[in-house]
């Protein structure tokens, strides 16, 4: 079977040894990312270990543009042939969907908007008037799991460094979920739409649960 971009990216970072991939994060965290997209959070970084790395890189930067923010990282930490295989092997690699490979328009300028066009739109809303976020609120503090990933893919286009620290640092994944809903009456439609697709992203099931419903 080809190995997807995410494979790729998990490879060239298990390739580094401990000092290096110490190295990698701190890089990461000072290397200058293109318009529309924001550093990934310093206290996400530390505590990573390869496989929450990759993830953390696809779920910031999309597929396409964290392998090339992760080749850089490894350039300016003199990992340069591991860079070029990473960019070498993911030109031809098989993404995992048609969304997650495709780069911004953002990253060439546009503005952060933009980026909405290659995401999902949440299901209508039902006879209520509420979207599914809302009508599902109780079920969704006291059953979602991955709060953090969640709180991740929002970062940047709806939560602020504020927003996000405030709501990480909440002791359970309930209480996460609780600070999070406090924002919900200053938010539009694209806001929820958001919140739908990350929980969907990170708590599968439980959507597909509560959509049949």
């Amino acid at each position: 079977m080809e190995k997807t971009v995410r494979d790729l990216l998990l490879d060239a970072l298990d390739e580094l040894p401990l000092a290096d991939l110490t190295r990698f994060k701190a890089k990461l965290n000072q290397f200058p990312v293109a318009a529309g997209y924001n550093k990934i959070p310093r206290g996400r970084l530390e505590g990573a270990d390869s496989l929450a790395l990759c993830d953390l890189l696809i779920n910031f930067y999309t597929e396409r543009y964290g392998v090339e923010v992760a080749a850089a990282v490894l350039d300016s930490i003199n990992q340069r042939p591991l860079a070029q295989t990473l960019r070498d092997a993911a030109t031809g690699a098989d993404p995992r969907d048609g969304t997650q490979n495709q780069l911004p328009a953002s990253a060439a300028g546009a503005s952060l908007s933009s980026q909405s066009q290659v995401l999902p739109v949440a299901p209508p809303g039902g006879g209520d008037g509420l979207h599914f976020v809302e009508r599902h609120r109780d079920a969704l503090i006291q059953r979602s799991a991955g709060v953090e990933g969640v709180l991740d893919m929002l970062y940047g286009s709806i939560l602020n460094e504020e927003q996000y620290q405030n709501i990480v640092s909440q002791r359970t994944s309930q209480e996460k979920m609780r600070e999070l809903y406090k924002l919900m009456p200053s938010w539009n439609q694209f806001c929820k739409d958001q919140l739908y697709e990350a929980l969907k992203a990170k708590n599968r099931f439980l959507i597909n649960d509560l959509e049949g419903n």
